[in-house]
């Protein structure tokens, strides 16, 4: 913490997005046109897609806890001031999501639920990075438990992408499963409903509208809702196909 503090006090008249975002995109290219390149060009997209999800989602997750615990606790709310590391941490998750729907704007301009996420978490973003300038605490929190996972579940994606060509990556691909389900589950299905219900309480309360103006906090509430809705009708599917196929390869025994 004490590193990302005095990384954020020397960086605080800088605008990192532009950097960021370089970043990014130079890591994009390394893997659609090197580590990847052998693939088939679709499993090369997502392939790159993945790597700059590695790289975002758990530094991203340190990152938003380290900029909440670094603001001393009588500061912290619902509507405090973002601090410079918190802005330097939204930055950072903006550029991701600028690169990545890039990314599905070229080559998949079909997928229209990703594109859908990626506009409206980019819309909470910038409205509380370059608008309101409030109330980064609540955004960290949700990005902390969003992306807290993301080590697994990448992990655990690049193994489905081959599980159909590679026996070693089925077998990842299922020994992941159940503790990347679980994992999931417990934070998008109880910690995040939880905090969401806190964070919703507060913001519909009226307190604060002088800095988060009615629409501002409204439109949070549904694009957070609405992800957090999204996110266990994803993972409630997952299980149930797992438990499908651990079904059928029972009943494949027994016969």
């Amino acid at each position: 913490m004490e590193l990302l503090s005095s990384w954020a006090a020397a960086a605080e008249g800088r605008w990192l997005y532009p950097a960021f975002l370089a970043m990014y995109a130079a890591i994009y290219c390394v893997g659609l046109l090197a580590a990847f390149r052998r693939w088939e060009p679709r499993r090369r997209l997502d392939g790159a897609s993945c790597l700059i999800s590695l790289f975002h989602g758990t530094p991203a997750a340190l990152a938003a806890a380290a900029a909440v615990l670094a603001q001393p606790p009588p500061a912290r709310g619902f509507a405090s001031p973002n601090t410079p590391l918190q802005a330097h941490v939204l930055d950072y998750s903006v550029a991701y999501f600028t690169m990545d729907l890039l990314h599905y704007l070229a080559f998949l301009p079909g997928d229209h639920l990703f594109i859908a996420h990626h506009l409206a978490t980019l819309f909470v973003f910038l409205t509380c990075r370059y608008l309101v300038r409030h109330g980064a605490l609540a955004l960290l929190v949700l990005l902390f438990l969003a992306e807290v996972t993301s080590l697994l579940q990448n992990v655990w994606t690049l193994a489905g992408i081959w599980r159909d060509q590679s026996p070693a990556a089925a077998r990842l691909y299922a020994a992941l499963s159940p503790p990347f389900y679980a994992m999931y589950t417990l934070v998008r299905g109880v910690a995040g409903p939880l905090f969401f219900l806190k964070m919703s309480a507060f913001y519909l309360s009226g307190q604060a509208l002088d800095v988060i103006p009615w629409w501002v906090r409204i439109s949070w509430i549904i694009v957070v809702g609405t992800a957090i809705a999204v996110s266990n009708l994803w993972i409630w599917n997952l299980w149930k196909e797992l438990f499908r196929e651990r079904k059928q390869a029972v009943a494949k025994k027994d016969t």
